[in-house]
């Protein structure tokens, strides 16, 4: 009977600390690793639209572009200003352009699709997302259409 309460317990107390505020990155085959530059850049720009400050997708900008997302201070200015890509509801999806194993490279690109509504309009458009490895980090460097 005590092995049975106790088994109890710890499924009990391991579903409630699974049950957390963190949304897991999903990505084409199942959780994104946080050391992939796919998973950096669906960070930064889910910080820019979900977010209420710019603190921690500037975390994930390369110093250039930290500087230059900065200076805009909103999330809605570098939406509009920056990336010139607005939404009031967005679905950020990932597409690396090359094959082959990220955790030697130095730099990369990434198609970033974007799927979403604004003033009730369906939008669906893609950036192109240039990463650079600092440190053990991928930080997003350049955002570019073509």
């Amino acid at each position: 009977m005590k092995f049975l309460n106790l088994s109890l317990i710890i499924v009990l107390t391991s579903l409630l600390f699974s049950c957390g505020d963190d949304k897991p990155r999903v990505g084409k085959y199942g959780m994104m690793d946080p050391n992939i530059p796919e998973y950096a850049a669906v960070e930064f720009f889910d910080h820019i639209y979900h977010d209420e400050n710019l603190t921690e997708a500037l975390k994930l900008a390369s110093p250039k572009l930290e500087r230059l997302i900065a200076s805009y201070n909103t999330n809605k200015n570098v939406q509009r200003h920056v990336l010139n890509l607005r939404f009031d509801k967005v679905a950020i999806t990932p597409h690396a352009t090359g094959a082959g194993r990220s955790e030697f490279a130095k730099d990369t690109k990434i198609f970033v699709f974007f799927e979403g509504e604004l003033n009730g309009n369906l939008i669906k458009d893609m950036r192109i997302v240039e990463l650079v490895r600092i440190g053990d980090k991928w930080k997003v460097d350049k955002i570019s259409l073509k």
